[in-house]
């Protein structure tokens, strides 16, 4: 089967990782904003979830600092009823040399669903994404809450969500 064109989409065109928004067809970008609508209104709600993610376990890897990011993406997650594991990346293993790339094999071993990732490194996930392709881990996705001076989507997501609805 021939690989998609962008990485991010699947072999059927449907988004498979968030990496950014460069190069994203508007179609995707589109139906990302339309389906978020109904979910705006969670926060309003006496009871703040809504099973859509229930028994997937979702990572978030932070490894810059950032409290707004990885707070609203645990939030997110959480109504959405995942599992969320925010790994403390000062007392991980990749304080003892581990790489980036040993400790995604580790948490893949873990079962992981989702790693949302936040790296200084321009690029990191999409290296992580590639890997996971490599590995024929297709079934988890990885989305970029900011990679250096490179990307951050969902900012770009947040943007255009606010224009268009408010």
């Amino acid at each position: 089967m021939l690989k998609p064109l962008n990485p991010q989409l699947n072999a059927d065109g449907e988004l498979q990782h968030l990496l950014t928004l460069e190069g994203l067809p508007a179609s995707v970008i589109g139906r990302i904003l339309d389906t978020a609508v109904p979910f705006a209104s969670i926060a309003e709600r006496d009871v703040k979830k809504v099973p859509l993610l229930r028994g997937k376990t979702v990572f978030n890897l932070f490894f810059e600092n950032s409290t707004r990011t990885r707070t609203t993406f645990e939030i997110a997650a959480k109504r959405l009823s995942a599992d969320v594991i925010n790994l403390n990346i000062g007392v991980s293993s990749t304080s003892k040399g581990e790489t980036l790339l040993d400790t995604i094999d580790n948490l893949v071993a873990m079962n992981a669903d989702m790693f949302v990732v936040r790296h200084g490194e321009s690029g990191a996930p999409h290296l992580i994404a590639q890997h996971l392709s490599a590995s024929r881990c297709t079934h988890i996705h990885v989305v970029n809450a900011g990679d250096g001076r490179h990307a951050h989507p969902t900012q770009g997501l947040l943007d255009l969500f606010t224009i268009r609805h408010y």
